[in-house]
């Protein structure tokens, strides 16, 4: 029987069942228009049109792609890794290269999700593929590298061997296999620790290589994750942006790349249509702006390639880190001297016939004795002597600051605050100075036109203005400008992409002149374009008209004191040329001043015509001044009270900005920068020419009562800070332009701003404030002065662990030829010092109070006279107790030697968790103030008792533990929470500070 085979069009028969559904749908939009014009019913001339635009929407019918683009992804990816011209030659150019990935070179890729879809399945995802991280095992593998932790292993294989010999499988396993537990216990819990941090660090390095990219997509402007690019996109670039993916130059002005990270070339690369179109991933945009076509993404790039082959660990040793090393290997020292005279001094008089066991027989009674009793007895005595090196080395203290760098950095994350750079958490704690940005810090970034004037005349709302002057106005806001305008046939408010300041310049052309940006363009050519600078604070065109006279125009914007200095004449509102003369010149620059004193941004448009030969260069004199805008950008909500904070806590903030010195005043004061009384002060409000023509001696005299510097360069600022620095401050740097790069570098922490940061100025920066606010970074010093109290808290806390651990064993030993603390105890305390005390007090929270004290200085020792203050009076109080219980406590409880040492051991660990308390607040009287908010630290302290009473209950052969009574748990209690009244006591102490 023959089977029916269902109809399958080719893709051919589709295309033209598409063209035929193309053709109707024009027909009928032709119809609508005709109806709608013949069908007026006021007599009006009808305008014979030129030309007739449709759009004839195709979205309706969507047919499915089952054919591959034209062009091998491969041969895209060779012919810009090997910047092959003559590949792009053959594919017809840049634009014919779009047309073969479907791409419209104006309206861009189509925003459907199933056009970008199957472009990733083509082509791939804009994404690296990284090696493997390390995994659980190798933390695990490290961790039995350690030199300590094999002799103790060693030490408890031999105790497992003699144990077993001894007293067979069922009991000679106990002494030997609790420390092999132990020991596998600390060695898990610090892995899965440490595991942990490297996961949240991997985490946080992805989130700041997840930049924003801008792209054309349906006609639109829109910014998209670099991960969502995909061949065919069409993307804008500016001055410090990251080239997203390898690409072609379509079109663009004085396209320069900072191509170092791929070349290892300082010299910035021209990328031009003629010469070198090809633009390689990774690399940075130094100067003008472009659109390029995407050619290939992710690991078909260049950088891909290379990224491929290269394991990113984060392993920075931060300067604390460094600094806890050099401590941790200065105690290890002299725990390791002290457990050599425990191992010579047990063994003497092991030997000699000094100690006794529990029967009070002697150990050792010549050649009477056992082998296997001698070699126990000596691994006893080893282990032990080892395990006081365990103990003694405070592993914990780069644990410590390795946690609460990794909880700071997760809590800073929400707080608006991303870190690139661990160390910059604690030494942000230490920041004296604070350098900081005006526009989009300090205030809102939003600005608003809201004065104009031209020639001495203010402009109403409404009021009108000559049409040449207009069309000059159009011509210079629309053409010379690195924003866009799409109008959406949905709303009747375009939409407005750029810089807050384009933006806002663009909004009032559209709604007070009405430009239509397409058809300015249309009727203008480019011909050359200087790109807005930061030392000459100008950007400007030339252009030429299309059709008609043919003229040739210069237009300039920037600021208005620059672009004044540039006129020789001025528009009136009727579209007159005025010859300036002094009198009048000064009257402008007044209106100027008095616009600054209101805060505003003033910016003012100058241009100047002239019709025959092109000439490649901008004019820069003789220009006519069309009008100055005044830009409102209202102060940050909240501002105020976060500088007034940070001069609290004795930190000084200096605003540095492009604005004019009466802009920048009236800013200041309002943010409370400047106070009155520091307006008198001639030093405290400099320009930026000012500072820079300085003296050294005078700069580094004059540099500490600056508070606001106004027209300054980026070179201004680094500077001000090589200055700061040379004079001890500990300086913190606000940025975001891609001049900003070298200051940021320089600072001790560089911010740049996330929103409005160029990617130059992000790859340059310590910490990225994601919301570009200035209460941010505020909060940023808050969790650095919290990073560097936590780790100071957890240091008297283990430093008290420590000596007094040493000195019990110590003394001891040397007495009575025994240790109190087996090596499981011992070990024990260990994981309760290291890893659960460092849990407890590196995640506490930042206060208020932090706030109120003074910065840490650049050379302040880590453990203050306070810390000393309490740690020697905790110890010395454990130390004492502690003894007195190993001499008289058989006789003062008539208990055996082991309940005795059960006590001891129960004793010093309860001190240890009471004292635990006492670090939270190393010098308010109040310990239990916040409590209730960390419960962390409540549930560890919590799980270490119910531990603690396991071990002493339940656990007796592995802990070498006896039972204890209700009386003994509460004299066990009551020496732990002595330390309460003790630590109170102690802190009425005086301590003079260090000036």
């Amino acid at each position: 029987m023959n089977m029916v085979k269902p109809c399958t069009y080719p893709i051919t028969c589709k295309k033209r069942w598409r063209m035929a559904l193309n053709a109707i749908t024009f027909v009928k939009a032709l119809l609508q228009v005709s109806n709608k014009a013949f069908n007026i019913q006021t007599p009006r001339l009808l305008r014979s049109f030129s030309y007739l635009a449709i759009d004839v929407e195709q979205d309706h019918v969507h047919i499915p792609r089952e054919k591959p683009f034209d062009v091998d992804p491969k041969l895209l990816g060779r012919m810009v890794r090997d910047k092959t011209l003559e590949s792009l030659t053959q594919f017809g150019g840049a634009k014919e290269l779009a047309s073969l990935l479907e791409t419209d070179v104006k309206r861009g890729v189509s925003d459907s999700k199933d056009d970008l879809d199957h472009r990733k399945r083509v082509f791939g995802v804009n994404m690296f593929t990284k090696p493997p991280s390390k995994c659980f095992f190798s933390f695990v593998l490290e961790s039995f590298k350690d030199t300590t932790i094999i002799i103790l292993l060693a030490c408890a294989v031999l105790s497992l061997g003699f144990g077993i010999k001894q007293h067979g499988w069922k009991e000679g396993w106990y002494d030997g296999g609790s420390i092999i537990l132990a020991v596998i216990l600390v060695i898990v819990v610090s892995s899965v620790s440490n595991f942990n941090q490297s996961r949240q660090f991997r985490k946080l390095s992805a989130e700041s290589e997840n930049i924003g990219v801008e792209v054309v997509r349906g006609g639109r402007r829109q910014s998209v994750s670099i991960y969502d690019v995909v061949v065919g996109d069409i993307a804008y670039l500016k001055i410090g942006d990251q080239v997203p993916a390898d690409g072609v130059f379509l079109e663009g002005y004085s396209l320069k790349v900072d191509e170092s990270s791929m070349t290892g070339e300082s010299d910035h690369v021209n990328v031009n249509a003629e010469t070198n179109p090809f633009l390689l991933s990774g690399t940075k945009i130094s100067d003008g702006f472009a659109y390029m076509i995407v050619t290939s993404v992710g690991m078909n790039t260049a950088w891909g390639e290379m990224m491929g082959s290269i394991a990113r660990e984060v392993n920075e040793e931060t300067p604390l880190q460094g600094r806890l090393n050099k401590l941790t290997s200065a105690i290890g020292k002299v725990g390791l001297l002290v457990a050599a005279l425990v191992l010579v001094v047990s063994m003497i008089r092991y030997f000699t016939g000094s100690t006794r066991d529990d029967f009070g027989n002697r150990e050792f009674v010549g050649r009477k004795t056992k082998f296997d009793d001698v070699m126990n007895a000596v691994v006893g005595i080893v282990a032990a002597a080892v395990t006081i090196v365990v103990v003694a080395i405070p592993e914990g203290l780069p644990l410590a600051v390795t946690l609460t760098l990794a909880y700071s950095m997760k809590k800073m994350m929400r707080d608006n605050a991303m870190v690139r750079r661990i160390s910059a958490c604690e030494t942000m704690g230490s920041a004296a100075t604070i350098c900081t940005d005006k526009t989009g810090t300090l205030t809102m970034n939003e600005m608003q036109v809201t004065e104009v004037w031209v020639g001495k005349e203010e402009i109403a709302e409404g009021a009108h203005l000559a049409p040449s002057l207009v069309q000059l106005l159009k011509e210079g806001i629309g053409l010379n400008t690195a924003g866009s305008v799409y109008n959406t046939p949905q709303t009747s408010q375009p939409e407005i992409s750029g810089s807050p300041t384009e933006k806002a310049l663009l909004s009032w052309a559209v709604g007070d002149l009405g430009m239509d940006i397409d058809v300015v363009k249309q009727h203008c050519e480019i011909i050359h374009v200087e790109t807005f600078n930061s030392e000459k604070k100008r950007s400007g065109i030339l252009m030429r008209e299309k059709k008609g006279s043919n003229r040739i125009v210069t237009h300039w914007k920037g600021a208005a004191e620059m672009i004044l200095g540039m006129c020789s004449s001025y528009y009136d509102q009727t579209g007159e040329i005025m010859i300036f003369n002094d009198e009048e010149r000064v009257q402008i620059e007044n209106i100027v001043k008095g616009m600054a004193t209101k805060s505003l941004r003033c910016l003012a448009f100058a241009q100047k015509s002239s019709k025959g030969k092109v000439c490649e260069k901008l004019e820069e004199t003789e220009l006519t001044l069309l009008g100055i805008l005044g830009l409102k950008d209202p102060c940050r909500p909240g501002v105020e009270a976060a500088v007034e904070s940070c001069r609290n806590a004795g930190m000084q903030i200096k605003m540095i900005t492009g604005d004019n010195v009466h802009t920048a005043k009236a800013i200041a004061s309002e943010c409370g920068i400047l106070d009155p009384s520091e307006e008198l002060d001639g030093d405290a409000v400099v320009e930026g020419f000012q500072f820079r023509n300085y003296s050294h001696e005078e700069r580094m005299d004059k540099v500490d009562r600056i508070r606001v510097m106004a027209r300054s360069s980026p070179f201004d600022k680094l500077l001000m800070v090589q200055c700061l620095k040379q004079k001890g401050h500990v300086v913190a740097v606000t940025g975001d332009g891609t001049n900003d790069a070298p200051a940021l570098k320089e600072a001790d922490i560089g911010l740049s701003m996330g929103i409005e940061g160029t990617e130059v100025a992000k790859e340059s920066s310590d910490i990225v404030i994601l919301d570009d606010n200035f209460s941010s970074v505020v909060t940023v010093i808050r969790w650095g002065r919290c990073v560097y109290k936590n780790i100071q808290k957890f240091i008297q806390f283990q430093l008290t662990v420590n000596v007094a651990a040493l000195v019990i064993n110590f003394v001891a030993a040397v007495s009575s030829g025994k240790v109190p603390l087996t090596a499981v105890q011992l070990l024990w305390v260990n994981l309760i010092m290291d890893t659960l005390g460092a849990l407890a007090l590196a995640t506490e929270e930042p206060t208020d109070d932090l706030m109120k004290m003074p910065p840490v200085g650049r050379v302040e020792p880590l453990i203050t006279r306070v810390m000393w203050r309490n740690l020697i009076s905790q110890a010395l109080y454990q130390v004492l107790v502690l003894l007195v219980l190993q001499f008289r406590g058989r006789s003062i409880f008539d208990v055996t030697e082991k309940v005795k040492n059960t006590i001891i051991f129960n004793a010093f660990v309860l001190c240890q968790v009471f004292n635990e308390f006492n670090a939270r607040e190393p010098e308010k009287k109040n310990i239990f103030k916040g409590l209730g908010k960390n419960r962390l630290f409540i549930a560890i302290v919590s799980l270490t008792i119910v531990l603690q009473l396991v071990m002493v209950e339940f656990l007796k052969k592995f802990a070498s533990t006896e039972r204890l009574s209700w009386e003994q748990w509460g004299v066990c209690v009551s020496i732990g929470a002595l330390s309460w009244p003790i630590g109170l006591l102690v802190k009425c102490i005086p301590v003079v500070r260090k000036k």
